[in-house]
C-alpha cells in the first residue's frame, strides 16, 4: 500500500459524520492492506495502517516538534512512500539519542518529507502533531477490525482490553482471525486498560440504576489511578494511560512485594496524604508521578497507594469474576490501610451518609458499584457509577490566550472544547478562573510545547491536554459551536493521567443544559 492511499482515506473520513461510513472506510482500508502485501511484510503493515487510520504513530515520542515541521522541504510530485517506509524512518528518529541526534533527526525528517507529495506531507504533518481529527476513535477502529476480518466485535474488543494500542488488535484478527485474538489474555507485568465509571448528580440518581441491590460504595480519591503488577519479587507500576512509572514509585513497589501473593494484579489510586489522613494538594501528587527521579534518599512527597481491585491472584484471572469476589480476594491479600474504605449496603441513607463523610473529608465523592458485575476492562459501563459533590467535566484545551495586566507575560484563558463523538473537539467556552500564578507558570511553559499556531493574541494547541472544571451549570448559547456554554467555569486541576480521547463527549454536556 501506499501512503496516498492512507491520505485519501483520511480526507474521506473528515468528510462525513455518519459513524456507519466511517467503519465502511476503515474496514475497506484494512482490507485492501490485509490484501495486497506480501506475507513477508504484512503483519507489521496492518499493524502501522491501523496505527495511523486511529491518528497515531506506532512511536509514542519521536522527538519531532511542530516547530521542525513549520518549514518544509519542496515536496515530491509523485507518491512513492509506503507506510512501513515512513514508521521506519521514526522508528529511526526516535532512537537517536546523545550529541549531534538533534542534527541528525533533523537531517532525516527532512529527506522523509522531500519524499512525499504536498497531500502527504500535511498529512504527516498532522500525525505527528496529533491532529488527524477524522473521527477515527479507537472504538470505531476496533469495530472496522471486525468488519475487515470478518470477526465477531466482542472477539476484537475483548482482545483490546489486553492491547493498549489497537495495531496489534488489527494485525492478529486480519492475519490469525478469531484464534490468534483468542490469543490475547491478560499477562502479569503487561499492563491492562482500565475499566472507567460514568457519571451521575447524586447519590440518588447513582442508586437508581441499581434497582434496589446491594452495592458496594468506594470512596473516590483525588489521586493517580495506578496498576499494580506482582510476579514474586519483580513489581511493575503503570499509569491509567499504561506508562510504566515505576520507578518513580518506590513506596508502592515496596508495599507490593510485601503482599503475601505468588503474583497478583491490583487496581488502585496512588496519592498524597497529610499526617491526619487528608489528601494533599493534587499537584503534589502529581508532580512525584511525573518525576523519573526521586532520588536515593526519601521522596519529599511520600505517596500512599489504597487498592480497590485485583484482576489476577496466583495464576486465576479474575477478570470475568463477580465484583464482590473480587474484593473479597483484594480483603485477602491487601492490609485494610492498603484498601480504599468501602461500605456495602443497599440502604441509600446509609450511602448518603458514606459520602457525606467522604467529602468532608476531603475525598472527591464515592464510586458506586454493582456486585455482580466482571472487570470490564477499557468500558465505561453501568458498573460502576462515580458521584462528586460539583458539576465537573474532563475537557480539552484547544487554544489559550495571552494574559494583560497582571497577567501579561503568561498564556491565561484557555480554550476549552468538549469531544465529538463523531470526530474532533466542540468549543464550548474560555475560563481564567481558579488558575494560582503556579497554574499560569505551568501551562505557560506547557502551551508553548503544545503550541501549532499563534496569531499573536490566541496560541492553538494541539488537542491533548484534559483539564477538569467545575461549573455551576450548562446554558444555551449562540456564540460557541456546540450551541451551549458553561456557567461560572473554573479550572480544578489539569490531568496528565487523562488523554484527549478519554475526556467528555458534548452529548454528555448537552444532558446537563438547563
Amino acid at each position: 500500500m501506499l501512503l496516498t492511499e492512507l491520505v485519501t482515506t483520511h480526507a474521506a473520513l473528515a468528510a462525513t459524520r455518519s459513524r456507519l461510513r466511517k467503519r465502511e472506510l476503515l474496514a475497506d482500508a484494512l482490507r485492501r492492506v490485509a490484501d495486497g502485501t506480501e506475507a513477508a511484510q504484512g503483519a507489521d503493515e496492518v499493524e502501522i495502517v491501523a496505527s495511523y487510520l486511529s491518528g497515531r504513530l506506532r512511536q509514542r515520542r519521536t522527538g519531532v516538534g511542530w516547530r521542525s515541521l513549520t518549514d518544509l522541504p519542496p515536496a515530491a510530485t509523485e507518491p512513492t512512500l509506503t507506510p512501513v517506509e515512513v514508521d521506519r524512518a521514526f522508528g529511526a528518529m526516535a532512537a537517536l539519542t546523545g550529541a549531534g541526534s538533534h542534527v541528525a533527526r533533523s537531517g532525516a525528517l527532512a529527506a522523509l518529507l522531500a519524499r512525499a507529495t504536498s497531500d502527504e506531507q500535511r498529512f504527516l504533518r498532522g500525525l505527528v502533531l496529533g491532529e488527524l481529527r477524522q473521527g477515527a476513535l479507537d472504538s470505531l477502529l476496533l469495530d472496522a477490525i471486525a468488519a475487515a476480518a470478518d470477526v465477531p466485535p466482542k472477539v476484537v474488543r475483548r482482545a483490546a482490553m489486553f492491547s493498549a494500542p489497537s495495531g496489534p488488535v488489527a494485525r492478529s484478527a486480519l492475519t490469525g482471525g478469531v484464534g490468534a485474538l483468542e490469543d490475547f489474555r491478560l499477562q502479569v507485568g503487561r499492563p491492562v486498560r482500565p475499566m472507567l465509571a460514568s457519571s451521575a448528580p447524586d447519590v440518588a440518581a447513582a442508586l437508581t440504576r441499581f434497582d434496589g441491590a446491594e452495592v458496594a460504595a468506594d470512596v473516590k480519591l483525588d489521586g493517580i489511578r495506578v496498576q499494580v503488577h506482582v510476579a514474586g519479587d519483580e513489581v511493575a507500576v503503570f499509569t491509567r494511560s499504561l506508562d510504566d512509572i515505576t520507578e518513580r514509585l518506590p513506596e508502592v513497589v515496596s508495599l507490593a512485594r510485601d503482599l503475601d501473593v505468588r503474583a497478583a494484579v491490583l487496581d488502585g489510586e496512588a496519592l498524597a496524604l497529610d499526617d491526619a489522613g487528608r489528601p494533599r494538594p493534587f499537584q503534589e501528587t502529581a508532580a512525584r508521578t511525573g518525576t523519573h527521579d526521586v532520588g536515593s534518599g526519601a521522596p519529599s512527597v511520600p505517596l500512599s497507594v489504597r487498592f480497590f481491585d485485583v484482576l489476577h491472584l496466583d495464576g486465576t484471572d479474575l477478570l470475568d469474576a463477580p465484583a464482590h469476589e473480587r474484593l473479597a480476594a483484594l480483603d485477602r491479600v491487601a492490609p485494610p490501610a492498603a484498601v480504599v474504605p468501602r461500605v456495602v449496603t443497599a440502604d441509600p441513607g446509609t450511602v448518603q451518609q458514606f459520602f457525606d463523610d467522604t467529602v468532608g473529608a476531603g475525598h472527591e465523592g464515592l464510586v458506586v458499584k454493582a456486585l455482580d458485575a466482571p472487570y470490564d476492562a477499557g468500558r465505561r459501563g453501568a458498573a460502576w457509577v462515580k458521584i462528586k459533590p460539583r458539576h465537573t467535566l474532563d475537557l480539552v484545551v484547544l487554544g489559550v490566550e495571552r494574559g494583560s495586566g497582571r497577567r501579561e507575560g503568561w498564556l491565561s484563558n484557555i480554550h476549552l472544547g468538549a469531544r465529538d463523538p463523531s470526530g474532533g473537539f466542540v468549543m464550548l467556552g474560555k475560563t481564567f478562573k481558579g488558575m494560582t500564578d503556579e497554574t499560569l507558570a505551568w501551562q505557560t511553559e506547557r502551551f508553548r510545547e503544545l503550541a501549532v499556531n499563534d496569531d499573536g493574541w490566541v496560541v492553538t494547541v494541539r488537542p491533548e491536554q484534559v483539564v477538569e472544571i467545575a461549573f455551576d451549570g450548562v446554558q444555551r448559547s449562540t456564540r460557541y459551536p456546540g450551541g451551549v456554554a458553561l456557567r461560572f467555569a473554573r479550572v480544578i486541576r489539569y490531568r496528565d493521567d487523562k488523554t484527549a480521547d478519554e475526556a467528555d463527549t458534548l452529548d454528555a454536556v448537552l444532558a446537563l443544559r438547563t
